[in-house]
């Protein structure tokens, strides 16, 4: 069965882009939906080998986790705002209705990838009571290598570029993401709140000719 996740994720290590750089270009090919000044694309890593060579020790695609690299392109001089919260990716399983997942935050993502059969029981305490008894060492090293990749900027600047990961749990059924699109409702202009058209993405790259 599907497994729906919490909360919207954002990303750490988004900053405007230039046309030169390597996230500028990659983005030219990937599957897209473009209008009012902004251009969305999104590139899906349901590929093990390739999850793993991107996310390393910190992969999520083998806990059921899919990692979505979304890029945000603003093309006007005024800035985008996105709202994270409500981005979700609607998956069609065959022979049964489609189905909208939200994004996991990255915490949680970092947990289920340090704690893969589920969270450790907690440790017994000796006095003195309500002291803690230490930090999830192993969920935070994922948590290190996994929050400057996720997306965590709302505002796309004038003229801008941002780009980083959003995660949904698929329960380990990867195939999923072939007929799955990526949704996008709540995008309005900054400061004048005026509501853009809602985006819709499919992560099927489009065929090469």
């Amino acid at each position: 069965m599907l497994l729906v996740g919490a909360a919207a994720l954002a990303q750490g290590n988004s900053r405007p882009g230039n046309a030169a750089s390597p996230a500028a270009t990659a983005e030219e090919s990937l599957p897209h939906d473009r209008h009012e000044g902004l251009s969305v694309s999104v590139d899906a890593y349901a590929d093990l080998a390739r999850a793993k060579e991107k996310f390393g020790k910190a992969n999520p695609v083998p806990v059921g986790i899919l990692p979505v690299e979304v890029f945000l392109r603003n093309e006007t001089n005024q800035p985008i705002h996105i709202d994270l919260s409500t981005i979700q990716l609607t998956v069609r399983p065959a022979g049964s209705h489609a189905q909208d997942v939200d994004s996991l935050g990255v915490q949680e993502v970092a947990g289920a990838v340090a704690h893969p059969n589920g969270p450790p029981a907690p440790r017994a305490r000796r006095f003195p009571i309500g002291v803690p008894s230490g930090t999830d060492s192993k969920t935070d090293k994922m948590l290190d290598i996994l929050r400057p990749l996720s997306l965590d900027s709302d505002l796309v600047p004038p003229m801008g570029l941002i780009h980083g990961f959003l995660f949904f749990d698929l329960s380990r059924e990867m195939s999923l993401a072939r007929n799955a699109s990526l949704y996008i409702p709540d995008v309005t202009t900054a400061p004048s709140q005026k509501a853009l058209m809602f985006f819709e993405i499919p992560l099927d790259r489009p065929a090469q000719e």
